[in-house]
This record gives C-alpha cells, sequence and structure tokens, in this order.
C-alpha cells in the first residue's frame, strides 16, 4: 500500500525569492531520494502583491545555476483560506511570516505551522530575506534551503534511510 500523499507549502513575504528558491531546492531533493508521487511541495506568499510573477531574476540565475530547475515554473501566489487544510506542514521563512499565518490559519490547523529552519531541525533562524541586498544575500539563502530540505523531507515522510537510486 502506498504512504498518502505528503504536501509541503513554503512561505515567504512575497513569494518572489526565498519561498520559490526553498521550493525548487525541496522538489530537487524529492525527486533525487524518488519521492516523486509521495511528496508535493509548493510556494506563496502571505502578501499577494507580486500574484503571477516569476521568481526574482536574481533567484532564478542562482538556481538554475546550481541545477534547480524547477524555479521556472514557480509563479507568486498569495496564500490562500483553503491552503491551511490541503498542506500537511507550512513552512515560513521568518517569524513575521509566521505571525501572520498564524493570524489567518484556523486553530485546526495550527499545528502544521513551523519556522522552515526550525522545522528542519536546524534551530530558530530565520531565512534572511535577500530581496534588497546584493547577490551574496541570494547565495546564503541558497545554502540554507540546501542544507534544510533533505531533513525537511525526512521529518515529513520518516524516509530518512531512503537511499537515492543506484545508476548502473
Amino acid at each position: 500500500m502506498l504512504a498518502p500523499m505528503q504536501e509541503i507549502l513554503v512561505v515567504c513575504m512575497g513569494n518572489i525569492c526565498r519561498s520559490p528558491m526553498a521550493s525548487a531546492v525541496l522538489q530537487a531533493e524529492v525527486e533525487r531520494r524518488g519521492l516523486q508521487g509521495r511528496v508535493a511541495v509548493e510556494s506563496a506568499g502571505v502578501y499577494g502583491g507580486h500574484a503571477g510573477e516569476r521568481a526574482d531574476s536574481r533567484a532564478r540565475q542562482l538556481a538554475k545555476a546550481r541545477g534547480y530547475a524547477a524555479i521556472e515554473t514557480e509563479r507568486a501566489r498569495a496564500v490562500s483560506e483553503e491552503d491551511f487544510g490541503r498542506f500537511d506542514a507550512i513552512l515560513a521563512m521568518d517569524e513575521g511570516n509566521l505571525a501572520q499565518l498564524r493570524r489567518r490559519c484556523p486553530p485546526a490547523q495550527a499545528h502544521k505551522l513551523h519556522l522552515f529552519l526550525d522545522y528542519a531541525g536546524l534551530g530558530f533562524q530565520e531565512v534572511p530575506d535577500p530581496y534588497y541586498g546584493p547577490l551574496q544575500g541570494f547565495e546564503n539563502v541558497m545554502a540554507m534551503c540546501e542544507r534544510a530540505a533533505p531533513r525537511v523531507i525526512e521529518r515529513l515522510t520518516g524516509a530518512a534511510g531512503v537511499a537515492p537510486p543506484q545508476t548502473l
């Protein structure tokens, strides 16, 4: 019997920097572990002003250079009320985003809300918003996402022992 689909939503402010980067890295981790069809990842923002836009060009450039092509399919959207019921984990990039999610989330779904890095077991550290800074800020965010992604997938699926498929 197949395990039920597990769905992750990563959330930042406008859904054009941090959450699309995290989503692309998580999607690559899902593929690396052969968990397609068992784990789905999406991103959203607490602010909907960028709805329909692609990820920031710096985020796309960096993600593509590191092999995370899924960032090209990301389009900004705001968190919807339905998301609280649909997703198994809703992971905010910082305390401000988490506070906004908590204000909107039905009490019965509040257990799904976490900080991205905390959910990964990396402590309570926030993922800083790189939007107004230099490319180095985006590189730092990418490194945080890469460090957290395997642990997020392990926690959600209990798949710590799942090895990537062997190639001959």
